[in-house]
């Protein structure tokens, strides 16, 4: 039952040419930046990345991207991603982005087993084109299908050696969605924990979707966009 591995470099270690992943995170609050690191160190290419953003110029998964190593991203927004619009510009990357609640669902529901679902989101939208459509109670919807990965690489703050997760305020974002969606997970913690030290009524994300825990070696905790007030006069 003890989850942990030694590194973060030994916990991606099998991660595969053309593998798909998905990577926990909102901008840069609660992405596993040490998982993401060892990728890069790892090299493989040709990744089939779902995210809610690319991270941003030189850190985060901006980082794989720099790297030549994603071959098609599935996320809500460009962010402050400069070299993302490039790439997408020039046809180097290949963009699917979904309205951000979509991409929620599509998540959640990957890990609900729930093949697809309808929405009005969408709908009479560029969203919307090659999909299947569906009226109900008078109103158009569009299906969407679910989304799942080989790999999720997920951050949480507290983590036990079982692999139980306990993320903290926001920095809890999709990770928990993703670590449920994936036919492998591995968490990314700051604090590893003995078992029974989590308190039960904290525990976000249970053990049994976890296959992997390491502690990270190192956090940056950057802030995407740094907003001061202006001094009074």
């Amino acid at each position: 039952m003890d989850k942990v591995v030694a590194s973060s470099d030994q916990a991606v270690a099998d991660i595969a040419e053309g593998a798909s992943i998905m990577i926990g995170g909102f901008g840069l609050c609660g992405i596993p930046e040490n998982l993401i690191r060892a990728l890069v160190r790892r090299g493989v290419k040709n990744l089939k990345t779902i995210s809610n953003n690319v991270g941003v110029d030189g850190f985060g998964m901006g980082l794989l991207l720099a790297a030549g190593q994603i071959l098609n991203h599935i996320g809500t927004y460009v962010g402050e991603n400069k070299l993302l619009e490039q790439m997408v510009l020039e046809k180097k990357i290949n963009l699917e982005l979904v309205p951000q609640g979509t991409f929620s669902e599509r998540i959640r529901a990957g890990g609900a087993g729930i093949p697809a679902f309808y929405t009005p989101t969408g709908v009479g939208t560029l969203v919307a084109q090659g999909k299947e459509t569906r009226q109900f109670e008078g109103r158009l919807y569009v299906m969407e299908r679910a989304l799942k990965a080989d790999f999720a690489l997920v951050k949480a703050w507290k983590g036990d050696r079982w692999g139980n997760l306990q993320y903290r305020k926001t920095a809890r974002n999709f990770n928990p969605m993703m670590a449920t969606a994936a036919r492998i997970t591995i968490a990314e913690v700051e604090h590893l924990v003995e078992v029974g030290d989590l308190e039960a009524d904290c525990v976000h994300t249970p053990s049994i979707y976890v296959k992997r825990i390491v502690r990270g070696e190192c956090y940056e905790r950057r802030i995407e966009r740094r907003t001061v007030r202006a001094p009074r006069r």
